[in-house]
């Protein structure tokens, strides 16, 4: 391990050097690449300094317990080895995670889509909760969200709502939301009193750079339309929807939100390139065998990997058995416990496999 750290070290100070080099600073996507780079070094560099300054005070310290000293000296260097070996163990641990081998979607802006599952209007409505808790949670973190296309149910809710979470990290803290989202409530819709089961999908998709996946014009088929409201019911009279078919794979995105039939194409093929960048990964995966699990399922009851329930006001995680009972504080936005404990548990996944 010590051996991977001081080659990181080593990396990151050549970095900073070329990063004040007047060659590299006039070429400034050159500068902008160098600087990425040390950046992504930042973290560990500076456990693994503290590190060893941990070391040598550790050696230090116990350099001095060989002189002679009165008890309350020998009692007070004591206790400073004892908290230098604490603090030795837990940058070890640190150091670890950190030399993990990093998702290199970790850093990158997402969409996110929402839709209803088993529960017909309930579903759509909880779909709705969910695009909400995902948009307070966003706020919370400084993060920019945008709409990049609905299906607006007749009740208020959504049967399918698509939306872009622009934001350094994004993709690190909302990728274990990926899976069936269950709610137990009782409808406003209920006159008896009943509680329902309903479910909604939800699917987090790293953002796809224009780079990163290649679409040939030829290979698409673009069909132009009316938009339409809930229902079914037209809102407007202009050719401004757009569907936008990727032949070689049969990937169909569809927006209407906009009125420009320009910005409703930009958008859907935003959403093309993140869908195809997640394809192109899980064959990737496939080939390796290491295949990931499928986000999203079917939307049915029994293929859930949280459920929200109303009446006892708890929320569970099934994927790590955590259960929190404030339901109202997760709906407003509160992910940070359940998303911390998503990331630890992976982490020490990952870390015993290594092992």
């Amino acid at each position: 391990m010590l051996n991977k750290l001081q080659a990181l070290e080593e990396k990151y100070d050549l970095l900073t050097g070329l990063l004040s080099d007047p060659e590299v600073i006039a070429d400034q996507s050159e500068w902008q690449k160098y600087a990425k780079a040390q950046a992504g070094l930042t973290e560990i560099v500076d456990a693994f300094r503290e590190y060893k300054e941990v070391l040598s005070g550790e050696q230090e310290t116990e350099g001095m317990l060989q002189d002679k000293m009165d008890p309350d000296m020998k009692d007070m260097v004591m206790a400073e080895l004892e908290e230098l070996k604490e603090r030795k163990e837990k940058l070890q641990a640190d150091l670890k995670v950190l030399l993990l081998p990093k998702d290199p979607n970790d850093d990158k802006s997402v969409i996110v889509e929402i839709r209803g599952g088993a529960g017909g209007d309930e579903a759509a409505l909880f779909a709705a909760d969910l695009y909400k808790m995902y948009s307070r949670y966003a706020e919370r973190q400084g993060w920019k969200t945008e709409i990049m296309g609905s299906n607006p149910s007749d009740l208020g809710g959504f049967k399918e709502i698509i939306f872009a979470v622009e934001g350094q990290g994004a993709y690190s803290r909302l990728k274990f939301e990926s899976g069936v989202h269950r709610v137990q409530r009782i409808p406003s819709t209920e006159s008896g009193g009943r509680i329902h089961t309903s479910t909604s999908t939800v699917a987090v998709l790293p953002e796809a750079e224009e780079v990163e996946v290649d679409i040939n014009p030829l290979d698409l088929r673009i069909d132009i339309f009316c938009s339409s409201g809930p229902g079914g019911q037209s809102v407007n009279t202009t050719q401004s929807a757009v569907r936008v078919t990727h032949i070689p794979t049969g990937i169909v995105v569809s927006m209407q939100d906009e009125k420009s039939q320009h910005k409703n194409k930009d958008k859907a093929l935003k959403v093309l390139r993140a869908r195809l960048l997640e394809k192109a990964q899980e064959e990737h995966d496939a080939e390796v065998g290491s295949a990931r699990k499928s986000q999203v399922g079917t939307g049915d009851r029994s293929e859930r990997i949280r459920t929200y329930n109303f009446p006892q006001g708890r929320v569970t995680d099934h994927r790590i058995g955590l259960t929190l009972h404030k339901l109202d504080m997760v709906l407003l936005g509160d992910l940070d416990e359940i998303i911390v404990a998503l990331i630890t548990n992976d982490q020490a996944e990952k870390l015993q496999t290594a092992e």
